[in-house]
């Protein structure tokens, strides 16, 4: 077994990608694997191979009660949690359909926050545990048609930023992990939200190729979501986690462009990849 404090590890949007992944091998190295996803049905392999898997929709509250009482049943207490599940809302922000938008910060922001002030009560208690929220360099450099997703990746930076420094009187360590292009169904399941809402785009419609273009960016020369994987639980499954970790292809590169590039120079290289000056 392990030898590590962070023994029964709770890892949200399972369901596929790198939540699958890290449950896998999270799974290998010993630890109690609490794996979740909305729909427990997509959790059938992870459920085969020994992984415990339960139902959590991190935008339903009733979803994460009835969790919370489960694993209470169980005397189950939680050591470590992983926010991964996301989703990714892709369209100009002058039409997006506030549902998406809305949908886009309770998964991705008050979802977090769901399930760490449900979840994080043992670990408050004894004093030690482990948080990791998935971030993304997109909530450092935005880009075109995906306001709403970098807003709330921004937003997962600027709570993570709280947590680690409000849970340390706790000895709880939190971690905010940066990903780049990491290979998974992302990209899929953003585009097809996007061809959901393409008679909503109106004013792009002359250029409604580059609103997919961005919606497939995350798997343009993507980092193996094993690779991924690895790097994570080594840089976050130790007694001292660097507090931001920035993993995958982009992952550095950038966050330099915007920290280096003067703003209206960084704006015109993003319109003309977007195909914004064709409009």
């Amino acid at each position: 077994m392990t030898s590590h404090p962070y023994q029964t590890v709770l890892i949200t949007g399972c369901s596929s990608g790198i939540g699958a992944c890290l449950a896998k091998k999270l799974h290998e190295q010993g630890h109690n694997v609490l794996a979740t996803a909305r729909n427990k049905e997509k959790l059938s392999e992870l459920q085969n191979t020994g992984i415990s898997t339960f139902s959590l929709d991190v935008t339903s509250q009733q979803s994460i009660d009835e969790l919370v009482q489960t694993l209470s049943d169980q005397n189950t207490e939680i050591q470590a949690i992983i926010n991964n599940a996301g989703y990714a809302a892709m369209g100009p922000m002058a039409e997006l359909p506030m549902e998406d938008l809305e949908k886009q910060l309770s998964t991705n922001v008050t979802g977090i926050v769901r399930v760490v002030q449900a979840f994080s009560k043992d670990m408050i208690t004894k004093k030690a545990g482990l948080i990791v929220n998935i971030g993304s360099v997109s909530g450092i450099l935005t880009t075109p048609f995906s306001g709403a997703y970098c807003a709330s990746k921004a937003a997962v930076h600027c709570l993570t930023d709280a947590m680690r420094m409000e849970l340390s009187p706790f000895n709880i360590n939190v971690v905010d992990v940066r990903p780049g292009a990491i290979e998974s169904s992302f990209g899929d399941n953003a585009a097809a939200g996007t061809e959901k809402n393409k008679q909503n785009f109106k004013l792009y419609q002359s250029i409604y190729q580059q609103i997919m273009k961005r919606a497939n960016a995350s798997q343009d020369n993507p980092t193996p979501t094993d690779e991924f994987c690895d790097k994570l639980i080594d840089g976050c499954f130790t007694n001292t986690p660097k507090p931001i970790q920035y993993i995958g292809n982009g992952s550095t590169a950038f966050p330099l462009m915007k920290r280096l590039l003067p703003t209206k120079l960084l704006d015109q290289i993003l319109c003309k990849k977007f195909g914004l000056n064709q409009l």
